[in-house]
């Protein structure tokens, strides 16, 4: 069967444990420390799995020396994990038994192996970052300005501008990028024929959603976290909510509905069926989040454009 080691990834540190040795050790997260963990890990034999957490970018050139490797590598979710570890009882947190939870994860829930995306990817997932923060930052100007010192005002303005350029030029960098890929600039393509899918959505898509295509509605709906989830327990029935999932490509399909709402047939009209049948607002936008990401799913496995007919 194999190893299953669990590495926490700390700015400066490498925390591994294994199992079922329960060896436990650490190293620089540095060029030398990986280079460490990778000779110390193909000397001591078959390894099944690698768990490492997203960390923020921390983890991005082990995760990418074990890819080279070609040791199976996966990056999981952190509250996914301290969820796990909960139930297991483990409510105290160290580095040390940090990694050793990653490893027992590992071994019980056994997710499936993936490296990191191709260099491109990165990049936009990058630039992607970095919209979302300066977005963020205009939002913030934005409120204290209102509040601001008639003196102040005039300052703050100034930063909204600049921040504003900024925006324009990432979204000048996420086109490029998109550009020097031919198979996205097809996929990009191909969503943009879709009424109420912009660039940003599209861009979304691309750099954080690349199993668009390859699951189906079910599987691509509860990735994303716009699938139903029941909240019943004995004769309590209570109403369906949406959970987890990828947080930034649900914003980004939430403001693409509230275009599609007003400009896409199909989406329309499945807006108008729900409303009539007395669906609150909330409600209906989530279903046609739900059903314009089918849609778009759809597409990207059949490799077509928006065609109304046949999506209707």
């Amino acid at each position: 069967m194999g190893r299953f080691i669990g590495i926490d990834v700390a700015k400066r540190q490498l925390d591994v444990a294994e199992r079922p040795s329960g060896a436990r050790w650490t190293a620089t997260n540095d060029v030398t420390g990986i280079a460490g963990v990778l000779e110390r890990l193909a000397a001591a034999g078959p390894v099944a799995l690698i768990v490492v957490e997203a960390t923020g970018g921390y983890e991005i050139p082990l995760v990418a020396g074990l890819s080279a490797a070609g040791l199976p590598v996966v990056v999981v979710n952190p509250r996914q994990v301290r969820d796990f570890a909960r139930a297991l009882g483990k409510l105290a947190k160290t580095d040390t038994i940090d990694a050793a939870v990653l490893a027992h994860f590992g071994e019980a829930v056994r997710p499936e192996p993936r490296g990191l995306p191709d260099e491109l990817t990165q990049e936009l997932q990058g630039w992607l970052g970095r919209r979302r923060q300066l977005l963020e930052m205009v939002l913030a100007e934005e409120q204290r300005v209102a509040v601001a010192a008639r003196v102040i005002r005039p300052q703050i303005q100034q930063h909204i501008e600049w921040l504003r350029s900024q925006l324009r030029d990432v979204d000048a960098q996420l086109q490029q990028a998109i550009r020097q890929s031919p198979v996205w600039r097809e996929t990009e393509n191909l969503l943009r024929t879709t009424p109420g899918v912009g660039p940003v959505l599209a861009t979304t898509l691309l750099a954080e959603l690349p199993e668009l295509g390859q699951l189906n509605r079910r599987q691509i709906a509860a990735l994303v976290g716009v699938a139903p989830l029941n909240w019943d327990s004995g004769q309590q029935r209570g109403t369906r909510h949406i959970w987890g999932g990828r947080a930034p490509v649900r914003t980004a399909l939430y403001m693409a509905t509230l275009a599609a709402v007003r400009c896409n047939p199909v989406i329309r009209a499945f807006f108008d069926r729900l409303s009539a049948a007395g669906k609150p607002r909330k409600v209906a936008l989530v279903a046609c989040m739900r059903k314009l990401l089918t849609i778009l799913n759809a597409m990207m496995q059949r490799r077509v454009g928006w065609q109304p007919a046949l999506t209707a």
